[in-house]
């Protein structure tokens, strides 16, 4: 330990591990100590500087977040960047190939080890990069903890390095090369895909000794038919394949769409929901691309622009930046990241999500394009920019990975280039492609989005300090006609009606200003009058009609303002276009492409929201139209407004989805082990699935699969249910939660219909769950986002999660951690104004039920993931109707018993 100290300048620090109700310390010499919350909190104060696994998590379980140490995952970060690894001790074992620690003690040795390991890592590659010298010398003068260790470990003092500029190392696009622009490819050519050719590419991918699944090779028969040809313009070929839990649908539609697109020359898109199956394909593609050189080219996971990081965000926080301010931590440990990252995505690409947690959103997720002010060919970065180059390798991949957000959104806001629209779809996790399509095709008139759209024309007010760039200093250089000129002025001037920024302050203090602010007071003074509990911590929400007196007129003001808004707007479009029209055979490439691009945006971003807002602000004097549903609401966080507004949303919004995006292409293939509500094979059941995928809206003939699990349900799996609880008595559930927990060994997986039940339940099982050895893991508790708390969750194989409806959605997590899932209640689904308006059309009181199948059969779904898994489901509910579990596999037995027979049975069977 001396030798290392001496050599590598390991900090002489002890290690702190935080529990439910204590802390763990150890010294680097091996002696224990088990603190209190409050004893710990003082000694802190004192000022201890612990090694730490994630500090803001500990800080937070400790009680206080203006604690510094040493923190491991920041060392981590700093090492190897764009590296993933579980936010935990045993996580950076793993990943550093160090003995997994069994119990807190063993987790605060291996902290010690873990530090040793990163900066032997680092002192066996020297000073080969300077900008790593110098991002290390930037950051320990910025009083990064981790600074002299790391200067140490790279054989430097804490003299500045050699170098006319030190901030270098924050500036990794001076690394980075361009990309080549090319020619426009060719439409795709037309030939079909034989069921012969998908399989024997299926058997390719599976190799020689891999074992024949029957239902994949069905199932890839299927899928090959939705890539024949069309006959008819809006008559796509149209595949619905529900495809059952261990069947191999990755592969099965991975087989045709790489045939499709080598022989046609063309790409086929594959859309996923969650992020977890876009990993996955990512990897299954691995077999089809083995050569990592080729799947570059071939494969291309595209994402919204919200998705990459903005090269010129990052340089203007660099610009802003001095080493002795606390965010050049941040900001160093970003730039690492950003230097090393493989294509600059930040939402489930190679940047780790905990480093968000760690550092905050401001110096990570929010340098991404949040904000749509791209000012494209105009900045300096155009020809290194992560979205620019992701784009333009999509035009010319095979396989394009997407999710269903992008692909819905793009139809949405229409695309500029309609041949390079794609013609060939499959969407993975079709379930989702309703609440896909609910999200992209609505309309809200909030405090935010209006206020947004001010912000996105104006640019920063005040003295406020920001990134935010306005209309002026995106395009003013580009405008050269008068009448371009004068609408440009008249955009800024009319956009002066929309919310300023303290919106928020002015409308909780009753002295809106401006016709929106007075507008959307008057929302919050209706929402807030019809609302039945306004004390609740939830969101809260009203029907349009009757109006509370004045309403109508500020909505007719509001109108009116956002008219004067709209007309230059719409004059500002056409006189770009005029510009591009004159100039076209003089105007350079990159110079007509920031045209369109500048003209493009102002439609999406302005010009189509507006046209909205006033369609619905004129519903306030006539009838909505009948295939849209308005409502008022008050947003809350934490039981504090945050947001205030009207909405519109499509009654049925697969209308729109079928119009938009299946009817301009060529072949649609929707799947999901979920489709229908039931397990049979009847017309009412394909009737589901049809009208949640919006197929039943084309003429095309539809193509039908149905492709059975080979899982043995009825001897893997139990499903049962608690039949002697009260199902409002909050201590009676907790209990029930701690035994079967503890009766599984973990490896649960706790489902709630509301957040304070789910807090509730965590206080009280916590505790006894950490005494029996089962960590305990939950959402809106941890601080943590959704998909840190999932890889946790998978790793631990004893670990137990809390989570609502998004942690049932992102699960996926094959093998022993997932082999108990528990439900608190039946997940109906929540009685919105919205939902009021769909039941009603779609058989009232069987809508409710059919959506509620859904839930429970997805759920389910997740338990089995492969054919030696075993596990358990319970309801704690017993109230669930026996009409509800033909959502559960056929032969499996939906037992009713008491909770000690399912405790006893849950251990008999997974032990």
């Amino acid at each position: 330990m001396n030798t290392l100290k001496e050599n590598l300048k390991l900090p002489d620090a002890p290690a702190l591990i935080s529990g439910v109700t204590e802390t763990i310390w150890l010294s680097q010499d091996g002696e224990v100590e088990h603190l209190p919350f409050r004893a710990a909190e003082g000694r802190l104060r004192q000022g201890a500087f612990p090694m730490v696994c994630h500090a803001r998590a500990t800080w937070r379980k400790i009680g206080n977040n203006s604690f510094r140490g040493y923190d491991l995952l920041e060392l981590f970060a700093f090492v190897r960047p764009a590296v993933f690894c579980v936010p935990t001790p045993s996580g950076l074992a793993e990943s550093l190939n160090l003995p997994h620690p069994i119990g807190p003690e063993e987790q605060g040795l291996c902290l010690f080890d873990c530090a040793h390991a990163l900066l032997t890592e680092l002192a066996k590659k020297g000073i080969n990069e300077s900008h790593t010298l110098q991002t290390a010398w930037t950051l320990s003068q910025g009083g990064w903890s981790w600074g002299p260790a790391v200067l140490s470990a790279l054989g430097a003092s804490g003299d500045s390095p050699h170098s006319q500029n030190v901030m270098n190392g924050f500036k990794p696009w001076l690394r980075m090369k361009d990309w080549g622009d090319f020619a426009p490819e060719p439409p795709a050519s037309h030939d079909p895909v034989s069921p012969e050719e998908a399989i024997s590419r299926l058997e390719e991918l599976l190799g020689e000794n891999a074992e024949q699944r029957p239902q994949q090779v069905t199932y890839t028969q299927v899928v090959a038919q939705g890539f024949e040809p069309r006959e008819k313009e809006e008559e796509p070929r149209l595949v619905i394949a529900e495809a059952g839990t261990g069947v191999g649908k990755t592969l099965g539609y991975i087989s045709p769409s790489s045939i499709w697109a080598q022989k046609n020359k063309g790409a086929v898109w594959i859309s996923t929901f969650t992020r977890n199956l876009q990993r996955q394909l990512n990897g299954e593609l691995d077999k089809l691309y083995p050569n990592r050189g080729e799947k570059m080219h071939k494969v291309v996971v595209r994402k919204g622009r919200e998705n990459y990081l903005c090269l010129l965000n990052l340089e203007d926080a660099v610009n802003q930046l001095s080493p002795s301010q606390g965010n050049a931590i941040a900001l160093g440990l970003m730039s690492r990241w950003a230097g090393a990252t493989r294509d600059g995505d930040m939402i489930g690409g190679d940047f780790p999500g905990w480093l968000a947690d760690l550092i905050g959103r401001t110096m990570t997720i929010e340098m991404t394009d949040t904000r749509g002010e791209c000012i494209f060919s105009a900045c300096k970065h155009y020809n290194k920019c992560f979205i620019e180059k992701s784009v333009r390798r999509a035009k010319r991949a095979e396989i394009v990975v997407a999710n269903h957000a992008l692909v819905l959104i793009q139809a949405a806001m229409g695309d500029d280039d309609e041949a390079a629209l794609p013609t060939r779809y499959v969407f993975d996790e079709g379930h989702h492609l309703f609440g896909a399509a609910d999200s992209a095709f609505s309309a809200d008139l909030t405090g935010y989005e209006t206020a947004d759209l001010r912000r996105w024309l104006l640019g920063p007010e005040g003295n406020t300090r920001s990134r935010a760039r306005g209309l002026r200093k995106r395009i003013e250089d580009v405008i050269l006609s008068e009448e371009a000129t004068d609408a440009f002025e008249e955009v800024l001037r009319a956009a002066r009606a929309l919310p300023a920024p303290a919106w928020g302050q002015r409308l909780a203090g009753g002295a809106p200003a401006g016709t929106a602010e007075n507008f959307l007071s008057l929302v919050r003074q209706q929402v807030y009058a019809r609302e039945k509990d306004t004390r609740s911590p939830y969101s809260l929400e009203a029907e349009v009609k009757p109006p509370i007196p004045g309403l109508p007129e500020a909505a007719f003001a509001l109108e009116s303002d956002l008219a004067r808004l709209t007309k230059p707007v719409l004059q500002l479009i056409k006189a770009l276009q005029a510009q591009l029209d004159d100039e076209a055979d003089e105007m350079e490439s990159q110079s007509r492409q920031r045209l369109n691009s500048v003209s493009s945006s102002l439609e999406r971003r302005a010009l189509m929201p507006l046209r909205a807002w006033q369609a619905m602000l004129n519903s306030l004097k006539e009838e909505t139209p009948e295939e849209f549903v308005d409502w008022l609401s008050v947003e809350r966080r934490d039981g504090r407004d945050v947001d205030v507004g009207m909405h519109r949303h499509w009654i049925d919004p697969t209308i729109p989805l079928a119009k938009e995006v299946f009817a301009r292409a060529h072949g649609v293939v929707v799947t999901s082990a979920t489709l229908k509500d039931e397990e049979d094979d009847s017309e009412e059941a394909w009737g589901v699935a049809a009208r949640r995928t919006g197929t039943t809206h084309l003429p095309s003939p539809l193509i039908k699969s149905t492709v059975k699990s080979p899982f043995d349900y009825p001897n893997c799996t139990k499903i049962f249910v608690v039949t002697d609880l009260m199902r409002n008595n909050l201590q009676q559930t907790a209990a029930a939660y701690r035994e079967l927990f503890v009766a599984s060994g973990g490896g649960a997986l706790g489902l709630f219909t509301a957040i304070n039940r789910l807090r509730t339940v965590y206080d009280q099982i916590a505790p006894p769950l950490e005494a029996a050895g089962i960590p305990l893991l939950a959402q809106h508790i941890d601080a943590l986002d959704t998909g840190t708390l999932t890889d946790i969750f998978r790793a631990e194989e004893h670990a137990c999660l809390l989570g609502t409806d998004a942690v049932r959605d992102g699960v996926d997590v094959p093998g022993n951690s997932l082999r108990l899932m528990v439900f608190d209640r039946v997940p109906w689904p929540r009685p919105t104004i919205l939902h009021k308006a769909r039941k009603q059309v779609n058989g009232k009181s069987k809508y409710d039920e059919m959506l509620t199948r859904l839930k429970l059969k997805q759920a389910f779904g997740r338990l089995i993931r492969r054919a030696d898994d075993r596990a358990v489901f319970v309801m704690l509910d017993k109230a669930l109707p026996t009409r509800l579990t033909t959502a559960f596999p056929e032969g499996v037995e939906v037992q009713r018993l008491g909770l000690a027979e399912v405790v006893k049975a849950t251990e008999e069977f997974l032990n």
